[in-house]
């Protein structure tokens, strides 16, 4: 199997709504390192897994949409509870329809939170 794994930030702001989430039912910041990592049996015609500067410059554009701003006021994401796990298979479904027609494979979205806690999500593309 091959594994191209490419990083990006989000730093944005989100309220969780549920009395499970305590304190983080109110607003605060949240700084995520993203984690791409796309995997594949075999390399297409150019001999790669996903063009880099191809799969770096759509995960960027996707984070732009989201980068500092409330996630509680992007359109996109009004009334959805944008916990981490959430966001993951957010992040994977809108690069999975972004790059589909250059990769065809496995891709598995890591958000970390901190050195200590991390969500991820896989599925194919």
């Amino acid at each position: 199997m091959y594994r191209l794994t490419i990083r990006d930030y989000l730093k944005c702001a989100h309220s969780l709504k549920g009395e499970i989430f305590g304190p983080a039912q109110l607003m605060h910041v949240i700084t995520y390192e993203v984690e791409l990592v796309f995997s594949t049996s075999e390399l297409d015609e150019y001999g790669l897994i996903v063009d880099f500067a191809t799969a770096q410059s759509t995960l960027q554009g996707l984070l732009n949409r989201m980068n500092f701003k409330n996630l509680d006021e992007v359109a996109e994401l009004n009334g959805k509870n944008t916990t981490t796990e959430f966001l993951c298979r957010y992040i994977h479904d809108e690069m999975a329809a972004a790059i589909r027609n250059v990769f065809q494979g496995n891709l598995c979205v890591i958000l970390r939170e901190s050195p200590v806690a991390w969500t991820s999500y896989e599925a194919d593309v």
